[in-house]
């Protein structure tokens, strides 16, 4: 079969695999390799290979080897055996001429079904050609303003798996398409999909120790590759490239943003003792940062090591697949893993102006993309504030959801950090030109309880996951309201729900860009589980059953998300000006703080209260209707506010008030109950009330 292909030099750009007018041209950088082949399964039907041994003169440009291959199957798969010193200990050199190597540039690598044992990882030459072609129909990005975004965290398996889905291709793609009506009722203007590239989610070792499963990498933070597509997250195992192209055109055309969160900071290679399946077999010592003296590897990632991402080898490799699933998968924007990783010198040091931070922010191709940062790593570097001063760059704001977290759970001394949340966060946002919607404002994530659990469990409960309880954070800020896990205490459930809907309006009232959950707007739970990563099962699959059972939750998320959509004075452009008291009306503040009562503020430790009042006024052309906002922290008793007055001669309207059971938790101006000027209103413990002004009736 060898003899019918005609091998010709090939070009050493571009790097991967391109289809060319002659046939297939492939490129790869290794630097430190003595020898390099191709392998090629031409028919994948059958099990022999041929190999293609790269004659340096010919086939080697600098640092990159390549070749062309005419008279080729397209259907074919690939992959590389490299040469090459192996010296862990000396110069940190992994070659192994018995592996066969991943193409780091590959988008499409041959996989399973879901589950299904990965044999051909490191044995078989499993890379595909992208030969896809396909038609996107004049799709183009939205290109939605961050400020006016709202994000919806969500797992592509877990949201559709459970069969309470309903969906004809569950744990997909094509399975998340199905739910799209879901998700424009629901309001929300992007989605954020927890890793999507190939990962092998059977490298767990860890055993259910209640059922002896073995338990799986579910959430997928391990990534094989840096483009493709999981193909285990297609309905089709042999278009998964089209079929999330289908998902991003189908999204798109209901407004819909698709963001990534990627996994740049480390690989599924792991440590010195884990699987060789690319980037440590074509150079080891290019790709992740190794100590200087006993070339260990750096673990900053707590998965064993650490992507070099400020060489320029590895930096390129970065800003291609950025650019790829731009400009090829029309995604949106990206959520970066461990974000603050992307700023480490080659020594593991912390750079001031690291280079791939700022290549990623001044990207052209990238100009209108959203990036978002996860500002910490899990060697303790906490950057949220400080994590580039690029415009660009907005944070998953943690120190938001650690100070809502402690007010709602009744701490002290939280209500100073918890106006300075609400007001967008000027004290780590407001240095370099960055504006409010630079803070992502989230209360959960994927990482930690869910918003059901935070208000259910004092502690986390992750003996399932196979390591005696000792996984997943023990600084969880959570309160389980009087009772540890599931009860029929009514008492309890009420006030649970009450603090739910509370932090709820303090998420999406706040300014800054609300993050939520997938499932938190019905109460999904993972029974305490704070750690889920390795359950795929029921624990993290999303049970559409309880969209009917806490309907009237739901109900509340939904007009709150179109509450914040439809007033801009919730998505200001800018930081306020703060004025001390009541302002005269000449000089109508933006925003003013009170206590109890108008004219009084209590910025104490012992205060549980906190009150705000924002005027529309101020907007300028956007006018908008006034807001007060009333907010109880006391985990026992009932507060009494004072209501100031609305500007222009207007009334106040009481619109939500989640001491009150649903419906009349979130009730339309239009029918809502006045509230007199001066009047008393009773907050409940844990409670919200927000009144809106309209025109006299």
């Amino acid at each position: 079969m060898k003899k019918n292909i005609l091998e010709k030099a090939g070009s050493p750009l571009p790097l991967g695999s391109t289809l060319t007018p002659q046939g297939v041209n492939f490129a790869l950088f290794s630097r430190h390799a003595h020898s390099v082949s191709l392998v090629v399964a031409p028919d994948p039907e059958r099990p022999e290979w041929i190999e293609f041994p790269l004659e340096p003169s010919i086939h080697k440009t600098g640092d990159i080897w390549h070749i062309l291959l005419c008279n080729v199957s397209l259907e074919l798969r690939y992959g590389y055996r490299i040469s090459g010193p192996f010296d862990p200990g000396g110069k940190g050199h992994f070659f192994d001429p018995g592996r066969i190597l991943l193409d780091p540039y590959a988008k499409e690598i041959h996989s399973p079904g879901w589950g299904r044992q990965r044999t051909c990882l490191g044995k078989e030459p499993c890379c595909l050609i992208d030969q896809h072609r396909y038609d996107w129909e004049d799709d183009r990005p939205l290109k939605i303003p961050l400020q006016d975004s709202i994000i919806y965290e969500l797992h592509v398996r877990g949201f559709t798996q459970n069969a309470s889905s309903k969906v004809t291709c569950p744990g997909t793609f094509r399975g998340l398409t199905e739910k799209i009506s879901y998700l424009k009722r629901l309001g929300i203007t992007a989605v954020e999909l927890m890793p999507v590239t190939e990962f092998n989610e059977n490298e767990a070792t860890f055993i259910n120790p209640a059922t002896g499963e073995r338990l799986k990498n579910f959430w997928g933070y391990s990534p094989l590759s840096f483009f493709a597509p999981k193909s285990a997250y297609s309905s089709d195992l042999e278009a998964p490239l089209n079929e999330f192209r289908d998902m991003v055109k189908a999204l798109h055309r209901a407004g819909i943003e698709v963001i990534l969160d990627i996994v740049y900071n480390h690989t599924a290679e792991g440590g010195a003792d884990g699987p060789t399946t690319s980037f440590r077999g074509i150079d080891n010592t290019i790709y992740y940062l190794l100590d200087p003296w006993t070339r260990a590897y750096l673990n900053f990632s707590g998965c064993g090591n650490t992507c070099n991402c400020n060489h320029p080898i590895v930096r390129k490799l970065i800003m291609d697949a950025l650019r790829w699933w731009v400009v090829e998968m029309h995604v949106d924007g990206f959520r970066f893993d461990l974000a603050s990783i992307l700023g480490r010198d080659a020594n593991g040091q912390v750079l001031a102006n690291p280079p791939v931070v700022e290549m990623i922010a001044e990207d052209p191709v990238l100009a209108d993309v959203k990036i978002i940062a996860e500002a910490w790593d899990a060697a303790g570097l906490y950057q949220v504030g400080s994590f580039s001063p690029h415009h660009r760059w907005a944070e998953w704001n943690g120190r938001f959801r650690d100070d809502v977290r402690s007010f709602m759970c009744g701490h002290p001394g939280m209500v100073p950090a918890l106006a300075t949340r609400i007001a967008g966060s000027s004290d780590l946002y407001q240095r370099f030109d960055r504006r409010p919607c630079n803070s992502i404002n989230f209360i959960t994530s994927h990482d930690g309880f869910t918003l059901a659990d935070l208000v259910s469990y004092n502690e986390k409960h992750n003996l399932i996951n196979g390591e005696e309880n000792r996984d997943g954070d023990n600084h969880n800020l959570s309160w389980n309201s009087g009772v540890e896990g599931v009860t029929g205490n009514t008492r309890i459930l009420a006030l649970r729900s009450r603090r739910i809907r509370t932090m709820a309006v303090i998420l999406f009232l706040s300014q800054g860009v609300p993050m939520l959950v997938a499932g938190d707007e019905f109460r999904r739970s993972q029974q305490g589980n704070n750690n889920a990563w390795c359950q795929d099962n029921p624990i993290s699959w999303i049970d559409w059953e309880l969209a009917t059972k806490n309907r009237g939750q739901l109900r509340f998320f939904r007009k709150l998300i179109h509450l914040r959509k439809s007033h801009p004075i919730f998505k200001r452009s800018d930081f306020f000006e703060v004025h001390e008291g009541i302002a005269e009306p000449a000089t109508i503040p933006e925003i003013i703080w009170q206590g109890l009562h108008p004219g009084e503020q209590d910025w104490s430790s012992a205060c549980r209260t906190l009150a705000f009042l924002l005027y529309g006024a101020t907007l300028g052309e956007l006018e908008d209707d006034d807001f007060f906002v009333m907010l109880n922290g006391s985990p026992s008793t009932s507060a009494l506010f004072t209501a100031p007055a609305p500007s222009r001669n207007r009334i106040w309207v009481r619109i939500i008030d989640t001491g009150r059971l649903s419906p009349a938790d979130f009730i339309d101006q239009a029918l809502a109950d006045k509230v007199e000027c001066g009047s008393t209103i009773s907050v409940s413990s844990m409670g919200c009330v927000v009144l809106q002004s309209v025109p006299m009736r």
